[in-house]
């Protein structure tokens, strides 16, 4: 089979579990190296580890996607390991177990996840996007969320803004970029079973308030992160050429436009 990816170079934010590790497993499996960055220093080494035993095609690398400083090194580390960066996976974030009722956010709830999930994205994309123009080419996918463009079902407003904050960003680097042969765009999950805190989320939820909110999803299920994943595959590869700017929702229908 055909690898869609074969050699191309991917730096995926947030890559150590859930959600990022799906993504960064697909990509692997369709023939990109790729460095895997996340704040949890073993949780990156050992996923690493665990996906390529060589250490020929992924890295792992314990970066605060909120320090500027910190990600233009990997950066430049990268391009320097490897030679170029074509793809970039913003998906770093979440909630980060902040509280999802207005009266019990507090600001630095608000401070953190604005910051992880769309600061960090910013600072990523600022990095990386300067190397793509002087390959005249490269892509990038932030993870964003149905929250973004409609609401959140496990998440407070400091989730939603920041989500809509990931996808107005998307919008306006593809407009300023393509020219350079440069496409951005997002993917929209609706609740996917990607971590712990999610699980215990739904846990909690009765079966009266479980079969309602899949009531709502005309395809009847949650999603899986390897549904995601599929989708930045897709807009990875060249299969998705005359794609930038957009939002892809994976939601199984739940939302639709």
């Amino acid at each position: 089979m055909c690898q869609r990816l074969l050699n191309k170079i991917a730096i995926v934010t947030g890559g150590a579990r859930g959600m990022g590790f799906a993504i960064t497993k697909a990509l692997f499996q369709e023939g990109a190296r790729v460095a895997i960055i996340d704040i949890d220093e073993k949780g990156v080494t050992e996923t690493a580890q665990n996906l390529d035993r060589s250490n020929s095609r992924v890295v792992g690398k314990k970066v605060d996607v909120t320090n500027k400083r910190e990600v233009n090194d990997l950066v430049k580390e990268m391009k320097t390991l490897w030679g170029s960066i074509d793809i970039l996976v913003n998906n770093a974030g979440g909630a980060l177990n902040t509280p999802y009722l207005l009266e019990a956010i507090q600001e630095q709830d608000w401070d953190l996840v604005v910051d992880v999930n769309l600061k960090g994205t910013f600072l990523f994309c600022q990095a990386v996007i300067p190397e793509m123009v002087k390959q005249g080419k490269g892509s990038i996918i932030n993870i964003s969320a149905l929250a973004a463009h409609w609401r959140a079902s496990l998440a407070g407003i400091q989730y939603t803004a920041s989500k809509a904050g990931v996808e107005g960003l998307t919008r306006q680097l593809a407009y300023d970029w393509g020219k350079y042969g440069i496409r951005v765009n997002a993917v929209a999950p609706t609740v996917t079973l990607t971590g712990e805190r999610v699980q215990s989320l739904w846990d909690r939820k009765n079966e009266e308030e479980k079969k309602k909110m899949l009531s709502d999803i005309p395809l009847g299920r949650l999603g899986t992160p390897e549904e995601v994943a599929s989708v930045v595959v897709f807009l990875a590869s060249e299969e998705s050429s005359y794609i930038t700017g957009i939002t892809i929702d994976v939601s199984g229908g739940r939302y639709l436009r």
